[in-house]
């Protein structure tokens, strides 16, 4: 089971310019389950922290991430290269990162990667993700969990984390997880 005071959320590359190149997911699906883990996030006062890839324009960020959800663009592939983001991640001293993003096969694989190389516990949340193909997004997260990382669902996540839908919080996340203001 899951510690709540433990976990922090990542979104990475979740940009209206990117979130398009998802193929092994549906855009509105990717969206639909962030609008799900951001709302989870607010109810359990989980830190949400957002990268994004540099892009004309402004990062684009899609609109279901908290206006109040510090962004950080960094350049390479891992939201690991960028140190004022990495400094924001370290400083929420939380050891769990509940990951997401686009895409599977380079962001989500090389943040992951390098988080579990730093000592911190990934969970790659995959309705919230999208690859490239599948065969590349499946060896990403076999990687991952070969790693040490653990590979799941939004509501398998949220799921290890409130074990008790009858109390008032557990009656707000599982009106999150149907999609459902509480």
């Amino acid at each position: 089971m899951l510690d709540q005071n433990s976990v922090q959320i990542i979104l990475a590359d979740l940009q209206d310019s990117i979130i398009g190149a998802s193929r092994t997911c549906p855009p509105e699906d990717i969206r639909r389950a962030v609008t799900t883990i951001t709302g989870v996030a607010r109810v359990l006062g989980l830190p949400v922290t957002v990268s994004a890839a540099p892009r004309p324009g402004g990062p684009g960020v899609i609109e279901e991430i908290p206006k109040d959800a510090p962004l950080f663009v960094r350049t390479g592939p891992s939201c690991w290269d960028d140190e004022a983001g990495r400094a924001a991640i370290e400083n929420h001293g939380r050891p769990v990162l509940a990951l997401c993003g686009v895409t599977s096969e380079i962001v989500i694989l090389r943040t992951a990667l390098d988080a579990l190389a730093a000592g911190y516990q990934v969970q790659v949340l995959v309705d919230a993700c999208g690859g490239l193909g599948e065969r590349g997004e499946s060896a990403a997260f076999r990687q991952i969990e070969a790693a040490g990382g653990v590979v799941t669902s939004v509501p398998g996540f949220v799921a290890d984390m409130v074990r008790d839908f009858t109390t008032p919080q557990g009656r707000e996340v599982i009106a999150a997880l149907h999609g459902q203001t509480a």
